[in-house]
């Protein structure tokens, strides 16, 4: 087996404590956001073999440990989720330096519309509240200046929030 595996979703799942919440339609069929998408990279990343996109397992704020995200995610404003993949990038912290806050287009591509509470692959990304995440696309001024969109895994979809609320960040670079 390469240094890389595939994620099996059985042995991800036995470590996650969000699962008793979520609810899948087991009789769906296999979507863009199932498990065999992603390639574990065994350093807290997944990389999505579809759109070559690698993303942080865990939501900022959190560390992975084992095949579960552990403390607490942290909720910032969109100022200061851009700074934190800033500050990411220059620690080294994730092996790389280019780390990123997502396009909405980029982070909707892990939503899994089959599941509830949350709308996400919990093996692939475990712990995953079903809130808002910021993205670093915005609204062109002058209509909202002030506003970003954000996603959440949870019912509300995408929606234009105030850049000055807290919502959780996942962060994404090019895996290519």
């Amino acid at each position: 087996m390469s240094a890389q595996a595939v994620l099996a979703g059985s042995a991800l799942l036995a470590g996650t404590h969000v699962l008793a919440q979520q609810r899948c339609d087991a009789d769906a069929p296999v979507t863009a956001a199932s498990i065999e998408r992603f390639e574990d990279g065994r350093d807290g990343t997944v990389t999505d073999r579809s759109s070559k996109l690698m993303w942080t397992r865990c939501s900022v704020g959190q560390a992975l440990t084992d095949t579960a995200c552990s403390g607490k995610p942290r909720a910032m404003t969109w100022a200061n989720a851009k700074s934190v993949a800033t500050e990411i990038n220059a620690s080294g912290e994730l092996f790389f330096k280019d780390w990123r806050v997502p396009q909405v287009h980029e982070l909707a591509t892990l939503t899994d519309l089959h599941c509830d509470n949350p709308r996400i692959n919990l093996a692939a990304f475990p712990s995953t509240p079903p809130v808002a995440y910021w993205t670093a696309s915005t609204r062109k001024p002058p209509d909202s200046p002030g506003f970003a969109y954000a996603l959440s895994f949870g019912a509300d979809g995408v929606k234009l929030v105030d850049k000055e609320q807290p919502a959780l960040v996942r962060l994404v670079r090019s895996a290519r």
